[in-house]
């Protein structure tokens, strides 16, 4: 019988080592992947088809292994789930969201047999998500001429090869669209500012000013931070203390002693000072 596509997610390291070096004995299962937190297991999930996961119950970051078996029950081709527990206390709950099996780690090999049973009998009736033909299959004996090469990695060097693995393996991670709003805390309300509206921002503190035609608004962002984001959206820095929508602006005038100004639209005219160095930037922008 083939062997299934396995996750093991789990938080601690010793754990998913040692469990890997048992499941290896065992030809219902082929590891192809680890994860630290539920998040994690889920993409990698999406990306990869498992049909068994070995998870715990504790996890960094806001899902539970609970939360994540509820999640996986609610999936067309979902997996059979091996929970990793301390205790039996959450038993009832495993077995009531389904699972193949209920581990007391650390598990001895008489026990992970038992789990293997149960593993052949899930996958009698699991449907799993076909392979391109030309991959090695591990149970069927036949050799690719391939080997695989084990590296020991520190833990802070595991956290960063699996984030990198689980964005190369989220094909369909999509960058979310800008909404092309600043939100400001206003009166204890969140007010949406749309981009069009702002005519400059302006430099206070820690803090910032966003001048509207009508109204200003003080906000948390920093100035550096607000061009960053609003770069893209045609705005300026025309100056360590003001961030311009070119949209607004209407005049460019030149003062005595090489200093410059700008005008915006509005009922009320607005002048800022452009700085020196940043004025041939300026007028490349605008094509002048």
């Amino acid at each position: 019988m083939p062997s299934l596509k396995t996750l093991i997610l789990h938080p601690d390291a010793e754990v998913r080592t040692e469990l890997r070096r048992q499941l290896e004995r065992l030809d219902e299962v082929r590891v192809l992947g680890e994860a630290v937190s539920a998040e994690e297991g889920l993409d990698l999930h999406k990306a990869v088809g498992y049909g068994i996961i070995f998870l715990g119950l504790d996890f960094p970051g806001k899902m539970s292994g609970t939360e994540l078996a509820k999640t996986l029950g609610g999936m067309r081709n979902k997996p059979g789930l091996v929970f990793l527990a301390e205790d039996e206390s959450l038993a009832y709950q495993a077995f009531e969201l389904g699972a193949v099996d209920y581990l007391i780690w650390p598990v001895d090999r008489k026990r992970l047999l038992k789990t293997a049973q149960r593993i052949s009998h899930f996958k009698s009736h699991y449907r799993e998500v076909p392979e391109p033909e030309d991959w090695k299959d591990s149970g069927s004996g036949v050799e690719t001429g391939e080997e695989t090469l084990q590296l020991s990695l520190e833990e802070d060097e595991q956290d960063r090869f699996l984030s990198a693995l689980k964005s190369a393996w989220d094909f369909s991670r999509t960058r979310q669209p800008e909404i092309e709003k600043l939100p400001v805390n206003q009166d204890g309300k969140m007010i949406l500012i749309p981009y069009t509206q702002i005519i400059f921002v302006e430099a206070y503190e820690d803090y910032s000013y966003v001048h509207t035609a009508n109204q200003k608004f003080i906000t948390s962002h920093r100035l550096k931070n607000l061009e960053e984001r609003l770069t893209p959206f045609r705005f300026f820095r025309v100056h360590r203390k003001y961030l311009v929508n070119l949209e607004m602006v209407t005049e460019i005038a030149s003062l005595p002693g090489s200093n410059f100004m700008l005008r915006t639209a509005g009922r009320t005219r607005i002048e800022l000072p452009i700085g020196r160095r940043r004025i041939a930037k300026l007028k490349q922008i605008l094509g002048m």
